[in-house]
């Protein structure tokens, strides 16, 4: 099936990003298999500790961003008033022009806050894939299924019987693939990705089904068992699925535990927003792009936590966890991230950005003088034969030349040179 195979995807960026924070994910709950603790709720936790501590300078970087543009939001703020209600094309480019003035001189992009968000995003969304689709990416957990779906898969009634299974609904494309035949390997993929987000009475159900093979679901269902054990809480279950069976059972130390987990995914979530530095909702940045995508991620921040309580309920408790842990790592990191950001001197930093900023114009500017001048010198030059040889001249000429060769990429001359060029060309046909 096209993108699919065990729900490892090859949507693009995400699946190549995917497919390398699986590399990551393996080999942590390989190390922790070895040394004896091969458990999928601890590998969850380090791993996303560890992509956090890895997106960290992109996240400090877009923190000092809004700090600058707090600082220039009055000038940016100014321009736009100084504009207001012109609609006109010259005035709206002359309003774009001081605007990328002011972000020139703060030495900071229109879109540098974007940026960093379009680079976390693939990123977050790529873990989401790995975390909730553990046999896709770790071997390890993959082959705990492959000897029972190996029978299964050439067992009559099997594919029927597991379609009636809760989840089975979210891989009916699987199911309805032409490469879904008796004993396939798009068969084997589909009940692995299936029987992994089983719950404990499927998996019961499964036994009763086929009776010939129970002693093998029940030998795969233990080993995922001691895998997803994580504090007493089978991570594989929803918590709803594990509150309900742990009332019918009497066992209501596991209701809290289960309940726990929804409740501290929105909690924490919650708290790591708060302690993200908040910009006035009051102040515009003066940049309209900027402006829309501030408002959207503040709307997100309080709908979020929220939506994780809802979802958690519903989903295997390891998505829970990963929550839990992916917030708690960046409040821990917002407190640090905090403390480095207000130990900045950002009025020396915007100094020291317009000192840049004014260097690189000046730049700029003698390099458009040299350009003119050299330009008048060769054509002087080319004319003149009064006291000076031709070998004297040519020479001359092709310093000239060399001046405006070298110019640095991007810069007036070289822009120059471009349309010289042109002329040029234009003027030998």
């Amino acid at each position: 099936m096209s993108g699919i195979l065990l729900t490892k995807t090859s949507t693009f960026i995400i699946g190549p990003v995917a497919t390398l924070l699986g590399y990551l994910m393996n080999g942590i709950f390989t190390v922790l298999n070895k040394i004896g603790i091969p458990n999928i709720g601890l590998s969850i936790i380090i791993f996303t500790l560890v992509i956090y501590l890895c997106m960290m300078p992109l996240t400090i970087k877009q923190q000092k961003f809004s700090k600058l543009q707090a600082k220039m939001g009055p000038e940016l703020q100014a321009i736009t008033k100084k504009y207001e209600g012109k609609k006109d094309n010259d005035s709206i480019m002359a309003m774009n022009e001081e605007q990328k003035e002011v972000y020139k001189k703060y030495g900071v992009s229109p879109t540098g806050s974007c940026m960093q968000l379009l680079i976390q995003f693939p990123i977050l969304l790529a873990l989401y894939r790995v975390v909730y689709n553990i046999p896709a990416y770790v071997p390890a957990v993959k082959n705990v299924f492959t000897g029972l779906v190996d029978k299964l898969a050439s067992m009559a009634g099997s594919s029927e019987f597991l379609q009636g299974f809760a989840n089975a609904s979210y891989y009916s494309k699987q199911f309805s693939n032409e490469g879904f035949v008796a004993g396939s390997e798009m068969m084997k993929n589909t009940f692995i990705d299936v029987l992994n987000k089983a719950s404990t009475a499927e998996w019961m159900s499964l036994k009763e089904q086929f009776p010939s093979i129970s002693s093998m679901v029940q030998s795969t269902y233990d080993t995922l068992n001691e895998y997803n054990n994580f504090l007493g809480l089978n991570i594989g279950n929803s918590p709803w699925y594990t509150m309900k069976e742990a009332f019918g059972t009497g066992q209501y130390l596991l209701v809290i535990g289960a309940l726990l987990v929804p409740i501290l995914a929105a909690l924490s979530q919650f708290l790591s927003v708060k302690l993200m530095p908040q910009a006035n909702s009051n102040q515009s940045s003066g940049n309209e792009t900027a402006d829309t995508m501030m408002a959207s991620m503040k709307m997100m921040n309080y709908t979020m936590p929220i939506m994780s309580a809802v979802l958690c309920f519903t989903l295997p408790a390891g998505m829970g966890i990963y929550w839990v842990a992916g917030s708690v790592i960046r409040c821990i990191q917002q407190i640090a991230i905090n403390k480095h950001i207000d130990k900045i001197d950002f009025d020396e930093l915007i100094k020291k950005n317009q000192e840049k900023a004014s260097k690189k114009v000046k730049k700029e500017v003698d390099s458009s003088v040299v350009l003119r001048n050299a330009g008048i010198r060769t054509k002087a030059l080319a004319n003149y034969d009064n006291g000076m040889s031709q070998k004297e001249k040519d020479e001359l000429i092709e310093e000239a030349k060399r001046i405006n060769l070298n110019a640095k990429p991007g810069s007036i001359t070289a822009k120059a040179n471009m349309v010289r060029e042109y002329n040029e060309k234009n003027s030998s046909k």
